[in-house]
């Protein structure tokens, strides 16, 4: 709009001056003036030329007075044109810089992604690391407390050690006792060995309390006698040792049993001579085993069986005869395990009966009187042909 305005006014302006021109020369035309010596004609010339110069000068006059720019390129195109390459150049200096920086931000961008990556691969590593140092505190954890486990184990093996010494020294000292007991033994220094029966008794049921003291009193007296004549005649004031405990506790067995009771003092370990005589009580119910007469066992033997083995075969069927018994309930010998005693007469005698034997032979072994559980148990025998009635 402003340029519009402008566009107005130049023409008006220039159509007043040329309107101003043109009367100023058509009257100094008809007047016929002249100006600085010059003809009519020329001067008419001269006045158009002057009005053309006012008109330019005014159009001009007016943009420069209305527009900087007019202003600007009448009167400082130089500077303009200066200031247009200190621009140019400055624009290049800044186009310069702009690609300098932008160089730098691709570099920056690059060094960026490349820190990037660098602490991305630094915090794998801390994470690895954190990883690690928890595996550690726990290995750590771990190796106290197996270092905790194995001072309590240091603790208790030192015990042990001190246990195992304590051990060995007494086991050293019944090494020794070995040693001894092993040479008293050599030199039948050992007059009873542990477990041997030293004196065994029957004492009824149903007895007082006093009547049982006075029996087991008599079995230990026989045990005494027995140690004696064992000992010889310079050793009768020997006397039997057992544990009052013990002893109290047989009465009161004795006393609450309602059979009667085998008594076995026995010796509750090596006895050496010259030392004192340590016993055991044993206790076992009584009762008749065999009656007198009644079979034990009988075994049948072939003929060919008895050729140059009769000794053999009686002496297995007197080990089944011991068998049968001790399964019945006699008491056997503890260190022996025999529940009877068959004479060296008696048992030869069997051999050579039984080896003259041509024919199957059944042999039987009878009770030899009523025995009760305490034994001995005393054997009668039969030979007789297999089918004799």
């Amino acid at each position: 709009m402003y340029g519009i305005t402008l566009i107005l006014v130049l023409a008006v302006v220039g159509g007043v001056i040329a309107f101003i021109g043109d009367r100023l020369g058509t009257r100094i035309g008809k007047k016929k003036l002249s100006i600085f010596g010059l003809r009519p004609r020329h001067t008419a010339v001269v006045v158009t030329i002057f009005t053309g110069i006012c008109i330019t000068t005014v159009t001009f006059g007016i943009m420069a007075a209305v527009s900087e720019n007019v202003r600007t390129a009448l009167f400082g195109m130089d500077k303009l044109n200066a200031l247009i390459a200190e621009t140019r150049a400055a624009l290049d200096f800044t186009a310069g810089e702009l690609t300098r920086a932008q160089s730098a931000q691709e570099e920056a961008s690059g060094e960026l992604t490349k820190s990037e990556e660098e602490i991305a691969r630094l915090r794998a590593e801390q994470e690895e690391l954190h990883a690690e140092s928890d595996r550690l505190s726990a290995g750590n954890r771990a190796l106290m407390m197996e270092k905790e486990g194995l001072i309590s184990i240091n603790g208790r093996l030192t015990g042990e050690n001190e246990t195992l010494q304590e051990d060995i020294r007494a086991l050293g000292v019944r090494a020794q006792e070995l040693r001894a007991g092993i040479l008293n033994l050599r030199e039948g220094n050992i007059t009873y060995q542990a477990g041997e029966i030293i004196a065994s008794g029957v004492i009824p049921a149903r007895l007082s309390h006093d009547e049982i003291e006075r029996g087991l009193a008599g079995i230990a007296q026989l045990g005494t006698r027995n140690i004696s004549a064992r000992l010889g005649e310079n050793h009768t004031d020997q006397d039997l040792w057992i544990y009052r405990p013990e002893y109290d506790a047989a009465v009161r067995a004795i006393e609450e049993s309602s059979t009667d009771m085998i008594v076995r003092i026995v010796a509750a370990g090596n006895l050496v001579r010259g030392d004192e005589i340590r016993a055991s009580i044993e206790l076992y119910p009584n009762r008749t085993i065999y009656h007198d007469g009644e079979l034990i066992i009988a075994r049948v033997y072939p003929p060919e069986g008895l050729r140059g083995a009769a000794e053999q075969a009686v002496m297995a069927f007197l080990r089944d005869v011991n068998a049968a018994a001790s399964d019945r309930g006699i008491l056997p010998d503890p260190l022996r395990g025999t529940v009877g005693v068959i004479e060296g007469a008696e048992f030869y005698g069997l051999v050579q009966a039984l080896a003259e034997r041509r024919e199957a032979t059944v042999i039987s072994a009878y009770a030899a009187g009523d025995t009760d559980a305490m034994g001995p148990l005393r054997l009668t025998f039969k030979i007789e042909s297999e089918g004799t009635p």
